[in-house]
């Protein structure tokens, strides 16, 4: 079947999901096809034990006069129907001996610094006199590339400010104008937000952001960035769009040499067939690098001339943390407290500090806990330590490398914190770090860089790629292109790429049919199976084809409580894959998704993504050892399947771990498994020892002739690894279940 719209867009990050609402809104037909379960890119949250971690959004820049991000809002329903609160100042700079809160407001940010530099009133009034020039400039400049080639020889009279600015870097006129190093220093402060360099950065892309925080002050969207994307994803459904999740654009599809439409997978069941779309026009919301590759030959060559010595931003290193307490109450006093590095002396040593070591790089510590973030339940608090990253430091580790350098990593820049913040880090409950590959991993982006291309002075402004690519009909929106990245320059972005896509559709499409998306599943039954501990029966979606082990995420389509939770869950697949259900456990609890799964009932449903993860045994000369501690059982039952149904002769031992026999999940099945050589050691910690290398040598004699698989917690999983590495067993005799 040929499905056709009047746009199809690929990718759901801010770009996209605004130029897909207000194209719907405008009465086009629109299909949003983003790979990722979620929409959002990074403004996404996520969910760890009491805390909602907000992926990207630290602070955002407030509605004012000039704001063309407030009129969207408006056009939108954002503004009705999302809440933001007011972000107390724009920063506290702490740097040697300089310890300096800067307020919003022109004005006021104005008074605080000449009350402090008084003899640098002069430059403080220049700077912040561009700042205003630039913001009020830039909302009369015309987006579209050809409006802006016929103004250009009237362009100093018209746009001073934006001319003056646009060939010099923020460093420079720095220099140029400001003889105060602190006083230089805390103009940069928040410079990461942006860029790693003061001298490659754009003044004409300073000003306007920086002018923007300060004039119009800071939001956080409450209960963060997921609520806009989520709402602006209805605005394309509500619509007569469609939103579909876990899709993965393939190719773009050319003919006469116009992109129109795409050829897209599913990102997770790989057995099920391409689908193609078509449609008027293309938008790509996505890494402008990837969109290269989608397309053919002759485009793609087109594409190249335009962007390979384009040069990319820097990276994020984002340090999550959930507290026990609010900091605020732990002598916090601000928002967001950037940090220089101890060998700071001058603006050029910011460089060299963001490429350095980790121990003397700037950083910014944002405290939820100031504002009614709902990010956490009452008492408890969310925060988050950023930094300049670069993928290249990540990109060539392996898994355990990897993961032991983000701790090294997190530990120093909390260390770091402690010495600002004496007593902070006793109250952290629960931290994870997340980096350039960690963007790369989730988004797809290649450089990992969540800001698109560097916004240097020959890139930003008019240098920045515009909203029409080479090959007609294909379009971007997104950090990537014109403005640029953040939350406000991507949803510009996207807003104005759809004006432009609006204008070239001459004719809407008739077409109506939606695609089908096969992952929607009924609730069949749900089945206590121990103390707090339910099963879920659910239908098995048409090709859903996996192996045992595996795990896919369960969402909740319609959740009866939302409050301090994501309606998903990674879940282990009960069921064997020759069952015609798909069966998933977990232990209940008072968090708004397990609350939602108690009140549901048969017919119900679910979305199911997967199948994920590689999980599997090996049925090689070597015996089996299964090392698990509660619900992580789940996965084990269908593994233990597998092996029956092979005729697996080979010795089987099961070690598993409960607080007590009552919950115990699935204990008198366990007690029946019908393998030959099967010995199934349940441990009650509450009245026996924990799992421990005597136990082990007892049961097992010689440790090496086994392979180990280990499913638990965090702190299970490295007390059984540790134990079995001491104990002579070779580390790829080790599999671990961590959901990926």
């Amino acid at each position: 079947m040929n499905y056709k719209f009047d746009v199809t867009i690929i990718g759901g990050g801010l770009g996209g999901l605004t130029a897909g609402a207000t194209l719907a809104k405008l009465g086009k037909r629109v299909l949003l096809l983003e790979q990722h379960y979620v929409p959002g890119g990074c403004a996404t949250t996520f969910k760890r034990k009491d805390f909602v971690m907000e992926v990207g959004l630290h602070e955002m820049d407030g509605f004012f006069e000039n704001d063309f991000k407030s009129k969207i809002f408006d056009f939108l329903g954002v503004t009705d129907n999302v809440d933001f609160v007011e972000i107390p100042e724009l920063y506290r700079f702490k740097c040697n001996d300089i310890d300096f809160v800067q307020p919003h407001g022109i004005t006021e940010a104005i008074k605080s610094l000449v009350c402090d530099y008084p003899a640098e009133e002069t430059g403080i009034r220049l700077l912040f006199k561009i700042m205003s020039g630039v913001i009020s400039e830039s909302a009369k400049y015309p987006p579209q590339k050809w409006k802006q080639l016929l103004i250009m020889p009237i362009m100093p009279l018209l746009f001073p400010n934006l001319v003056k600015t646009s060939k010099i870097s923020i460093g420079h006129w720095l220099d140029k104008n400001i003889k105060n190093e602190n006083l230089k220093l805390t103009l940069l402060a928040s410079l990461l937000y942006y860029h790693d360099d003061p001298y490659s950065t754009s003044l004409t892309y300073f000003s306007l952001a920086q002018g923007s925080y300060l004039a119009g002050g800071g939001l956080f969207i409450k209960g963060g960035s997921q609520i806009l994307s989520n709402y602006l994803r209805t605005v394309i459904e509500n619509n007569n769009g469609q939103v579909l999740l876990g899709k993965k654009v393939d190719r773009i599809l050319i003919e006469d040499e116009r992109a129109v439409g795409v050829a897209f997978k599913d990102n997770y069941n790989k057995t099920l067939p391409e689908i193609k779309v078509y449609s008027t026009a293309v938008i790509a919301n996505a890494a402008i690098p990837l969109v290269k590759n989608l397309l053919p030959e002759i485009e793609s060559k087109k594409l190249a001339v335009k962007i390979d010595n384009l040069k990319p931003a820097c990276g994020l290193l984002s340090v999550y943390l959930g507290f026990n307490r609010e900091p605020k109450e732990l002598g916090v006093k601000h928002y967001s407290t950037f940090i220089c590095g101890d060998n700071i002396a001058n603006i050029g040593d910011i460089l060299p500090s963001n490429q350095g070591d980790w121990h003397n790089k700037g950083l910014v510590f944002v405290d939820y806990s100031q504002v009614d973030s709902k990010l956490a339940p009452k008492g408890k608090s969310v925060g988050v330590i950023g930094a300049i990253d670069y993928l290249s430091d990540w990109d060539k580790l392996e898994d355990d490398a990897y993961k032991n350098q983000k701790d090294a990593v997190a530990k120093i820049l909390i260390a770091r914190l402690e010495k600002v913040f004496p007593g902070i880090s006793a109250h952290i409950e629960y931290y994870e770090v997340g980096t350039s590959r960690t963007v790369r991993s989730y988004t797809l982006n290649p450089a990992g860089a969540p800001y698109g291309y560097a916004q240097t002075p020959q890139q930003a402004g008019g240098g920045r790629l515009p909203h029409a690519s080479p090959v007609k009909q294909l379009y971007f929106a997104g950090a990537w292109t014109f403005p640029g990245g953040g939350f406000t320059g991507a949803i510009l972005s996207g807003y104005l790429c759809a004006t432009n896509v609006n204008q070239s559709i001459v004719n809407n499409s008739n077409e109506q049919s939606l695609l089908p998306d096969n992952r929607a599943v009924k609730l069949i039954s749900t089945e206590q199976i121990a103390l707090n501990t339910v099963e879920l029966t659910v239908e098995k979606p048409a090709d859903f084809s996996y192996v045992a082990g595996q795990y896919a995420v369960l969402v909740n389509v319609d959740p009866k409580y939302t409050e301090l939770d994501m309606p998903f869950r990674s879940l282990s697949i009960v069921s064997h894959p020759d069952e015609d259900v798909l069966r998933f456990a977990m232990r209940l609890s008072e968090s708004s998704y397990k609350k939602s799964i108690k009140s549901m009932v048969p017919g119900d449903k679910y979305m199911v993504y997967g199948p994920l993860g590689n999980f599997s045994v090996s049925t090689e000369a070597r015996g089996i050892v299964f090392l698990v501690s509660g619900i992580g059982i789940t996965p084990i039952l269908p593994l233990l399947k597998e092996l029956h149904k092979q005729n697996y002769a080979k010795p089987v031992y099961l070690f598993y771990s409960n607080k007590t026999a009552s919950t115990t999940a699935y204990h008198q099945l366990l007690e029946t498994i019908p393998l030959p050589s099967f010995k199934y050691i349940s441990i009650c910690t509450q009245d026996q020892t924990r799992i421990n290398e005597n136990m082990l040598k007892e049961a097992l004699i010689k440790f090496d002739i086994f392979d180990y698989y280990i499913v638990g917690g965090g702190n299970f999983i490295s007390a059984m690894k540790h134990t079995l590495l001491a104990n002579g067993v070779p580390k790829e005799q080790i599999k671990i279940d961590d959901f990926g």
